[in-house]
């Protein structure tokens, strides 16, 4: 290959770049002259992507890195490829049919959604619903919060490389997903927390299933940590890898388990007490590492700490009434819409045409498995928002990956995503 050749091949590589992220991770050279052209020495760094479609991501994710030898020296995630417009589309249905959309964003963690969602338009009405609705809900997001942290024991283990944990996670998911689905009629996806209260009452049945199903999980974590604890090789591919401060972490906005791992104790259901988390006995679980070991010990701790007040829920369930009934917000008792005109025009237009909300704007935010998941509302008066924003916690947590995923091996950078839970449809939303 002559000389001109030659300037002309490595020209044209250094020059195509195609799209913007690639432009902002220019790789980074030590050159040294030739004669007849200028080549790279050895220290050359080099670009490459993981995924968009790699296991490790949960979604459809796009990692860039800057590699010098197996060392990543930068990250940067590229988001967007399941983007759905979600708060838009938001915007455009009714606050009925408000839950069926935000139930599909972060869709580990549906009722978390929903609870947001009905909480905001709640504050706009203010409606306080029933007692029995309040509980209901409480134990429906932890029961949620098992499900969700179950799978990231399954999903962690695997992408890790400890396969055993993906049979024994997923097989304690299951019984908590069976049960969501004998409550709720749907195993994901439920739309039952609605605004004014929830879509139907607890069958019959419900509280032997529901501490056999506690039974099971208490059961299940224990052998996770008889698997995992205290094994040399998860510790080794776990401790040290993927170190976030508290500052570090505080800056990017994450929270949830990321933040709780760098020794700051922040659960929304402690720090600002929403439904009836004031009235249960239970602990933050935090540490003070900030690695991929931490986040791991910390959503596995937290799944007993949901235990504990799903089993208290089911002690304490007050009798009554699982929605309003008096703001005609929720549609009238089914036996009702046979007997009244009145009741079948309220069902009808409640359907149809929805309710409308007083005009004003509020914020309101709870602890999702993965950390603080908020609901911004905007009304003018109709049955519609005018303005719909989420702040979804998988969104602010995977920026964090930033400062964790430098110096570590490319090996490590799957353990860190895997430590950061990201859902990408809460990211993408």
């Amino acid at each position: 290959m002559s000389t001109t050749e030659r300037d002309l091949r490595d020209a044209a590589r250094l020059e195509h770049q195609t799209d913007e992220g690639a432009q902002e991770m220019q790789p980074r050279r030590r050159e040294v002259v030739m004669t007849g052209g200028i080549w790279p020495d050895d220290d050359e760094t080099m670009i490459i992507n993981m995924g968009p479609q790699h296991p490790s991501t949960h979604g459809v994710l796009r990692i860039m890195m800057e590699l010098d030898g197996e060392t990543v020296v930068r990250a940067k995630p590229v988001i967007g490829y399941l983007h759905t417009g979600m708060e838009k589309t938001g915007e455009q249905l009714t606050y009925v049919q408000g839950g069926t959309n935000v139930t599909r964003m972060d869709y580990l963690a549906c009722l978390s959604n929903e609870l947001v969602f009905a909480l905001a338009v709640e504050n706009l009405l203010d409606v306080e619903i029933p007692e029995r609705a309040v509980w209901m809900r409480m134990m429906l997001v932890e029961l949620q919060r098992m499900a969700s942290h179950l799978l990231y024991q399954a999903a962690n283990g695997m992408d890790i490389g400890a396969l055993s944990m993906m049979i024994y996670g997923w097989r304690e998911r299951e019984q908590v997903l069976r049960l969501l689905e004998m409550i709720t009629g749907l195993r994901m996806n439920h739309n039952f927390i609605r605004v004014g209260g929830l879509a139907a009452d607890l069958p019959d049945g419900w509280q032997a299933a529901t501490l056999e199903v506690c039974d099971a999980v208490e059961a299940g974590v224990a052998e996770y940590e008889t698997l995992l604890c205290d094994n040399p090789i998860w510790q080794e591919r776990t401790q040290g890898v993927g170190v976030i401060t508290t500052e570090q972490a505080l800056a990017f906005g994450a929270t949830g388990p990321i933040l709780r791992s760098t020794g700051f104790p922040w659960d929304l259901r402690k720090a600002q007490p929403y439904l009836a988390y004031d009235a249960v006995d239970f602990e933050v679980i935090y540490t003070d590492n900030g690695d991929a070991y931490d986040r791991f010990l910390i959503r596995l701790f937290e799944i007993l700490e949901s235990v504990k007040i799903v089993r208290q829920c089911v002690a304490r369930m007050p009798e009554g009434d699982y929605r309003v009934q008096d703001r005609k917000v929720t549609p009238p008792p089914r036996a009702r819409i046979d007997e009244s005109m009145e009741a079948l025009i309220h069902h009808f237009k409640l359907f149809t045409e929805g309710f409308k909300v007083p005009a004003g704007e509020t914020y309101v935010a709870v602890e999702s498995p993965r950390g603080e998941v908020g609901c911004y509302l905007v009304s003018d008066g109709s049955p519609k928002p005018v303005r719909l924003h989420v702040r979804g916690a998988s969104f602010y947590n995977l920026q964090s990956m930033e400062v964790m995923v430098p110096g570590s091996m490319v090996a490590d950078a799957v353990a860190v995503i895997s430590s950061i839970d990201p859902v990408m449809g809460e990211v993408d939303r």
